[in-house]
């Protein structure tokens, strides 16, 4: 089976206006700025809890919701904050997808850090915004200003609008 950033990527070079290659890029993400203090909710087929270091992994058909942030993944580890009791991080791992309103990204692994509202994706980025494609080998978006930056040999493929 073709990967989807595959087919995306080969759909979109036959219109593609222009090709460009820096080592880093900022654009936007999301059609919202998204609110990181909004509750995480988190599905799975299993949940394996480990109170001794406060983390609990999800596994399987994993997806997580924070307002219109929706990140699915193979496995999410969830860790705790010792002091505050809240959630710290999550750690995403396989075919890790991060949508906020049209925009989507895909990658091999994401960190969220829930009280700055950034997420670090990294490995085979490949972000799509309509028929736009950008890779890249990691990519930091901050949900609160709507923002990410790419990094590490970015191509971006630019289609140009209908006249």
């Amino acid at each position: 089976m073709i990967p989807l950033r595959v087919l995306l990527l080969c759909a979109a070079l036959p219109c593609a206006a222009t090709a460009a290659q820096a080592e880093g890029t900022r654009v936007a993400f999301g059609a919202i700025k998204a609110d990181p203090t909004l509750p995480v909710e988190v599905t799975a087929d299993t949940l394996d809890v480990n109170q001794a270091d406060g983390s609990a992994e999800f596994v399987g058909n994993v997806l997580v919701g924070q307002g219109e942030m929706r990140l699915s993944a193979d496995r999410v580890l969830v860790i705790y904050a010792e002091a505050a009791g809240g959630i710290e991080r999550l750690e995403a791992t396989g075919d890790v997808v991060l949508v906020n309103g049209p925009d989507a990204a895909e990658a091999d692994r994401a960190e969220y850090s829930i009280d700055t509202g950034v997420i670090v994706m990294t490995g085979d980025v490949l972000l799509t915004q309509g028929q736009n494609a950008l890779t890249s080998d990691r990519m930091e978006v901050n949900l609160t200003t709507g923002t990410a930056q790419m990094a590490g040999r970015v191509k971006t493929i630019l289609v140009p609008a209908d006249e």
